[in-house]
């Protein structure tokens, strides 16, 4: 088992600056690929970013050039900076993992742990 816990969500006025950590524990070996969702209320879940062991990164069009995601393999932890935020960023940012190797992986549906989500507002 993997378990994921996020850190770092909170209040913004948009234009403003975000970031959030992502700090997995247990069977971390199982995190090869991991990524971020986003669930703003009467919507569904979707993709954010990816990142893989290697570091080769994927973003959402929406957020593309905006935000930014890293992982420290040596410390398990994984980080979404979000910059210039917009009032339609406003969701529950959930990180997940998984064991795929060398994909990055957009689908909800691929992944096998999740974190518990961290709230994000941003106000305008």
């Amino acid at each position: 088992q993997v378990q994921l816990v996020e850190s770092g969500g909170g209040l913004v006025q948009a234009g403003g600056s975000l970031r959030l950590s992502c700090a997995a524990s247990g069977r971390t070996f199982s995190t090869n690929a991991m990524g971020w969702f986003r669930q703003a209320p009467g919507k569904e879940r979707e993709f954010v970013a990816a990142i893989v062991w290697s570091g080769r990164t994927a973003f959402a069009d929406s957020v593309k050039g905006r935000f930014t995601i890293s992982r420290d393999n040596a410390k398990n932890m994984m980080y979404l900076q979000m910059n210039s935020m917009k009032p339609e960023d406003t969701a529950v940012y959930s990180c997940a993992a998984t064991s795929t190797l060398f994909r990055l992986l957009v689908s909800p549906d691929e992944y096998d742990y999740w974190g518990q989500g961290t709230q994000v507002t941003v106000s305008s």
